[in-house]
């Protein structure tokens, strides 16, 4: 796989987006481990560490049976079951008119259903092998950022195999064997299977019809070009030759004769790994996945399926290799199949000009307030930094820790630059910069280790010395929600080394390497992989580590991925890491794009069902599923409000005015689901914080109130901010 680039145009020549940011191990003080709670199931040694958070992880966990998502279609290892009793790879699409919806909540407008789920377990094709059995093995290979290789051995000292190359957005899936009996199966039942017309020299062509009515098509590419006079032995096996070698790939048409000539034009070549490169100037980014390939004749373009945000962001020749063909994806709506061997997409309002103040994308930034604000500001600050910022991050959890140091930073920040007192703002640096040392030392409770393992830092608390929990940390040993727990860090950090540059020399590499672990952004960097939360193909991250799921990957909070990739951007303008600040830019603009279409719904979203968008956020959004919850609670200030914090100045660009403005009208009015007036504690803070995007006057005046309490802010948010944040989207 070629080293991901994307490029910027600026004054003296281009920058690379994607230069390393450091090569080097990681800081001394964080020590290293061979012993990692979860094992390297199957996965055969490579060079570069191997993703944890990707969409193949299935592959390489538990049982190794649960499906992975290359959307639109799913694939799974069989391991004995269904109909076909079959120990292949087991090949779904699921059609929108199969999902099972959740009870519909009648509080809500509209009664939108609680959640919706797609089937798994449907073994529509079955890409096997007679010699596969109980005895089969499932290895993978060439874990990348958007591919992996699945392979599967009669044995584990068999010579025999077929490799699965995954890829996200495959237009077919493929399967090479060696010296095998090629067994493609059903669960579902073949009704029909008829030979038709080659597309091409050395392309034999299947079109098989299941008992559900459905259309899939079968290419096979003999090694030695003979034909393999597949035959229908049952109505769950269609059997190949003995001992054969070759290529069959697979794909569903449901677009008749007109997709079923889309299919033609591209069998016999597949996609094998992915590269993003791109370009940005002045305020445009333009950015390209492209696949390397093979097959029988590589002249041939690849089908590939495109999502929503994709479609959306198309330049003019990458829309003109659209075509008619669309499959209905589980969670991200209807996929477009595109005939090209890659995508450009643009993004043409880059927010450059977002600093560590209050930002709006229609005016900018706004740091200059009247002097009620600065006041009030100074009033609430006066208080707040005579709280012990070291007894406040002194925590067992990197998540909560992060979140204190960062609230202590945006107030630092807001005192110093927003109210003008640097001499108060220098007080509270000096307290900041102690509370900070005991994690740039590793003397935090659980500290943090580098694992030689999969290849990243973790906390030390989920390991058999410490707590042998899995889940401690919200399950950061395991690699969950590392861009949530480091980003707050990386915030709060730009803010100390903006503030004093000379704090920069002593602890950038430690900063560094937390960028590093949750968003490596080159090959060259071999202690971590490439972009291991953000996903380039989806343009969100995945907070899901090593943890099996039969629902694959999934995501929480949309507003927390947001705030890891403003933490990048903040910290590379900081530390003059030009390539860090523009990537970090083009991954805020990608977010906004990808919410809009997948989890911040609007009344007008096309892609979520329509019986869903009611309920405004998805809530959890899985590779399979969506469940309008959280994994702490059903309140819905709990489930609305996991995708507004930090309220920060990306907060308006992701979150858009009118957005909001549906989100507050059906649930936090005062004639609402669950009025803000009404809700307890520190989610009372982040609701009225949010209204501040849409009724600036009204935030601030809540938290300029002579009876505000404090219980109202949780543990990373603070009066001081609020009140800037208000008062400088206001201009008050």
């Amino acid at each position: 796989m070629a080293m991901p680039q994307v490029l910027m145009e600026a004054a003296g020549g281009s920058v690379d987006l994607f230069q390393a940011i450091a090569t080097t191990p990681p800081p001394s003080q964080i020590t290293s481990r061979n012993d990692h709670p979860v094992p390297r199931r199957g996965v055969v040694a490579q060079t570069r560490p191997s993703s944890t958070n990707k969409f193949y992880a299935n592959l390489f966990l538990g049982n190794q049976g649960q499906g992975v998502w290359t959307h639109p279609y799913s694939i799974s290892w069989s391991r004995g079951s269904g109909n076909a009793q079959s120990w292949g790879m087991s090949i779904s699409q699921i059609d929108a008119n199969q999902r099972a919806y959740g009870p519909p909540n009648t509080a809500i407008p509209g009664s939108p259903v609680q959640y919706f789920i797609n089937p798994i377990g449907i073994q529509s094709v079955i890409m096997s092998a007679m010699e596969l059995g109980n005895r089969t093995v499932l290895t993978t290979d060439g874990l990348e950022a958007f591919s992996a290789n699945a392979n599967l051995q009669p044995h584990a000292f068999s010579g025999s195999f077929v490799k699965f190359p995954l890829v996200q957005g495959m237009g077919f899936v493929t399967g090479i064997y060696t010296n095998l009996q090629p067994a493609i199966q059903s669960s579902v039942f073949f009704r029909n299977v008829v030979s038709s017309r080659s597309p091409r020299a050395g392309v034999f062509k299947y079109v098989m019809t299941l008992e559900d009515g459905k259309q899939w098509l079968m290419y096979v590419m003999p090694s030695n070009g003979q034909d393999p006079g597949f035959r229908l032995i049952s109505n769950t096996l269609f059997q190949g030759p003995a001992g054969w070698s070759g290529t069959i790939q697979v794909g569903k048409n449901s677009g008749g004769a007109a997709g079923e000539a889309v299919f033609d034009g591209s069998a016999g070549v597949y996609p094998v790994t992915a590269t993003v490169t791109g370009s940005v100037n002045a305020n445009t980014g333009t950015y390209r996945i492209s696949w390397s390939k093979a097959g029988l004749s590589t002249c041939q373009p690849l089908l590939m399926f495109a999502l929503p945000h994709h479609l959306s962001s198309f330049d003019s020749s990458t829309r003109a290799a659209l075509t008619s063909v669309s499959l209905t994806t589980t969670t991200k709506g209807n996929a477009t199949a595109v005939v090209a061997d890659s995508w450009t997409m643009v993004e043409s309002a880059l927010p450059n000009n977002m600093g560590f103040a209050p930002w709006t994308p229609s005016s900018g930034t706004r740091a200059v307030l009247s002097s009620r604000a600065v006041s009030a500001i100074l009033n609430a600050a006066s208080k707040e930094l005579t709280q012990d910022m070291s007894a406040q991050s002194n925590l067992n959890s990197m998540y909560y820790a992060g979140k204190a140091l960062s609230k202590f930073a945006t107030i630092i920040f807001a005192v110093n630059d927003i109210a003008r007192n640097p001499g108060l703002a220098q007080q509270g640096l000096a307290q900041l910069k102690v509370a900070f040392a005991r994690f740039t030392t590793n003397q935090q409770m659980f500290p943090l280790v580098y694992d030689n393992v999969w290849g990243g830092i973790v906390s030390s608390a989920s390991y058999a010395y410490k707590t042998g929990d899995a889940g401690a940390d919200f399950g950061n040993t395991y690699y969950n929600d590392h861009h949530f727990h480091y980003g707050y860090f990386i915030h709060a950090a730009a803010i100390v080394g903006y503030l004093d540059s000379t704090w920069l020399a002593q602890n950038k590499d430690w900063v560094n390497a937390l960028v590093r672990d949750a968003a490596n952004p080159s090959l060259d960097d071999k202690f971590f992989p490439f972009s291991r939360s953000f996903d380039w193909y989806h343009g969100h991250s995945w907070a899901k580590g090593l943890f099996e799921s039969g629902d694959s990957k999934d995501e929480e909070s949309s507003s927390e991925d947001a705030m890891f990739a403003y933490a990048v951007k903040m910290w590379g303008k900081v530390v003059g890491d030009r390539s860090m600040e523009a990537r970090g830019n083009l991954m805020l603009s990608i977010l906004a794009r990808s919410f809009q279409n997948y989890f911040l719904l609007q009344s007008d979203n096309k892609v979520q069902p329509a019986n869903f968008i009611g309920n405004k956020v998805t809530g959890i959004l899985f590779e399979n599923k969506i469940d309008h919850a959280t994994y702490f609670g059903s309140n819905p200030e709990y489930i609305q409000g996991i995708h507004m914090i930090p309220l920060l100045p990306f907060s308006p660009l992701t979150r858009t005015k009118q957005f909001v403005k549906e989100e507050w009208d059906v649930y936090f009015a005062e004639n609402a689901v669950a009025p803000a007036s009404r809700v307890a504690g520190g989610w009372k803070g982040i609701l009225y914080a949010n209204l501040a995007l849409i009724d600036p006057q009204a935030s601030f005046n809540f938290f300029s109130a002579s009876n505000f309490d404090p219980n109202w802010l949780d543990g990373g948010a603070s009066q001081t901010w609020y009140l800037a944040f208000a008062a400088g989207i206001g201009g008050l």
